[in-house]
């Protein structure tokens, strides 16, 4: 309990009414928020305004439509420009220090009424040439609040902005139509916007991987490719897994109908994208399995190589000890030698080195040692 109320405490420091709640509007410096509307219907009613007027105009439309609510959407706010937004819609002190700070593992958790998800967005960092040094994903953070008559949106990192995925919801006929269902359908919309941009990047993963494994396996890498871009290739594919993997099962159990806050059509489509997010994880799985064989089949290469070396220097080294014998043994000054004073006793000996040379080669050659 005593946990719980310095969370509280850090997250409303001295209790003091709050006046950036007032004062955050979308567009305003130093504002953290990026857009904030009132949807009735699946309608956008007015412009974008203050989180404060949101409530308002929620309250007003809620007395025609109970099928209204306010989406508001922030971009890396700090605790002073959250503490408002928290108190007024009662969100819970773990989730606010998580929305705040960040690096959290991809979840969907419940607090009360309210549904509190967290996804990894993926941008795929276009590159020229892969190196041990390369970034080829980049990951940010996107925190959702979802409760009966609003959506929070908090966004870290420098890309996954919602501006066109909002513009095409209110756009869009079939888009009103999903909104007109609340903010479950909101919900489902980022869900489902987070996932197909993971199956984009994957795609795009999939030639980094194919071009690794092309190296690996030529003719030019015999002597095993570049190890370290095999090594960061797959550092890439791990924090790509580690942003896809955890999110299956919490997508899975929105599609199922214990979860009270989604509504029942939208459930359909969390199942699609749970199948969606499945194809992801099995596709960076076998990423990861794949780079694994490849470093291993790198490192044979590399063992298999300095075997070959290894053979070469020794055959070699048998073929220069024949002449370095002979001419050793005539080196010694003694009288009595076989045909040391032979007329033809030299080119005889150099003969018979070359001779037993050519012999070696020929059978080191013929055993694959040459």
């Amino acid at each position: 309990m005593s946990m719980i109320n310095n969370l509280r405490a850090a997250v409303r420091p001295h209790r003091r009414r709050d006046t950036s709640f007032d004062a955050l509007r979308p567009g305003h410096a130093p504002s953290a928020v990026v857009d904030c509307a009132v949807y009735q219907g699946g309608k956008r009613v007015g412009e974008s305004c203050s989180p404060r007027e949101a409530v308002a105009r929620v309250k007003l439309c809620r007395q025609q439509d109970t099928g209204s609510f306010s989406w508001i959407g922030l971009h890396e706010p700090t605790e002073a420009e959250f503490e408002g937004i928290a108190q007024r819609f009662g969100l819970h002190p773990l989730a606010v220090e998580d929305a705040v700070h960040a690096h959290q593992r991809p979840k969907v958790e419940r607090y009360d009424d309210v549904l509190f998800a967290v996804f990894k967005t993926i941008r795929y960092v276009e590159h020229d040439q892969l190196t041990p040094t390369s970034e080829v994903v980049e990951t940010g953070e996107l925190m959702v609040f979802v409760g009966q008559d609003f959506v929070i949106t908090v966004r870290h990192g420098g890309h996954g902005s919602l501006k066109e995925l909002r513009r095409r919801l209110e756009g869009d006929a079939d888009g009103a139509g999903l909104l007109a269902k609340g903010p479950s359908a909101v919900l489902h919309a980022i869900a489902d916007h987070v996932v197909d941009n993971y199956l984009l990047v994957a795609d795009r993963l999939q030639n980094d991987v194919d071009e690794v494994e092309f190296d690996v396996f030529t003719a030019k890498a015999g002597r095993g490719a570049d190890v370290g871009r095999v090594y960061q290739l797959k550092r890439e594919v791990l924090e790509f897994k580690r942003a896809v993997a955890p999110l299956l099962r919490p997508m899975q159990l929105l599609s199922e109908p214990i979860q009270r806050l989604i509504d029942p059509d939208i459930q359909k489509y969390f199942r699609d994208v749970a199948d969606h997010l499945a194809r992801v994880t099995e596709q960076v799985h076998g990423f990861d399995e794949l780079l694994n064989s490849l470093l291993q089949a790198n490192l044979a290469q590399v063992s298999v190589a300095q075997n070959e070396d290894m053979r070469k220097i020794t055959a070699w080294a048998a073929i220069f000890a024949v002449p370095t014998m002979i001419t050793g043994i005539y080196g010694m000054n003694f009288d009595y030698m076989p045909e040391l004073h032979h007329k033809y006793g030299y080119p005889m000996v150099l003969g018979s080195v070359v001779v037993i040379c050519i012999a070696m080669y020929r059978g080191f050659r013929r055993n694959g040692w040459l």
